[in-house]
């Protein structure tokens, strides 16, 4: 069983460096598995064709990562397909045999973001917090009774130098090892 997924969908990771480094930083990580999802689903209609084969990979998780860059405040479109061909499948079409059992899952959301913290405020360029930006995806964990929790966010991502990225990425590894040491009861299959 893979203790904590990490689903990431970048658009075009060979153009990352800041998702990349963070998934770097996960991969090294023991007991997690970091899926690419565009290398995993490159026209995206493979969710659609194959969705038992998604459903099967996030119910072997104890716990699960949706990582991503937030693109025009929302998610990028393969995460709002995957949630519209494995979530509807595993909450509306399989429920009993898919969806009930994903429930109390722990979710958490790593998003990067090119603007500054401050740009993400009331007032700011950006008008909304990034909690606000993302209440979409707390309201699906809500409605699939997945465990919400802080979502771990890297501003200025494509702005970072070498050595901030070093330290976000550091970070990030520290965030998911305390996550995963707080969540190590929940879950249990």
């Amino acid at each position: 069983m893979t203790q904590t997924l990490v689903l990431l969908f970048h658009p075009d990771l060979s153009r990352s460096k800041a998702n990349a480094a963070l998934a770097g930083a996960a991969a090294g990580l023991a007991g997690v598995d970091v899926i690419d999802m565009r290398a995993a689903c490159p026209d995206g209609l493979d969710l659609f064709r194959d969705g038992a084969r998604e459903a099967a990979r996030i119910l072997q998780a104890r716990r699960l990562v949706l990582q991503f860059p937030v693109q025009w405040y929302s998610t990028p479109p393969l995460l709002k397909a995957w949630q519209d061909a494995v979530l509807t499948r595993m909450f509306y079409m399989a429920y009993e045999t898919e969806g009930r059992h994903l429930e109390g899952t722990p979710l958490m959301v790593a998003a990067t973001a090119g603007n500054v913290a401050e740009a993400y405020r009331p007032g700011g360029a950006n008008m909304f917090t990034m909690t606000d930006l993302l209440t979409p995806l707390r309201a699906t964990a809500n409605r699939c009774k997945l465990a919400w929790a802080e979502p771990f966010v890297l501003y200025r991502a494509d702005k970072l130098t070498e050595a901030e990225l070093e330290q976000a990425s550091a970070d990030y590894a520290a965030r998911l090892s305390s996550w995963i040491a707080e969540t190590a009861t929940e879950k249990v299959a």
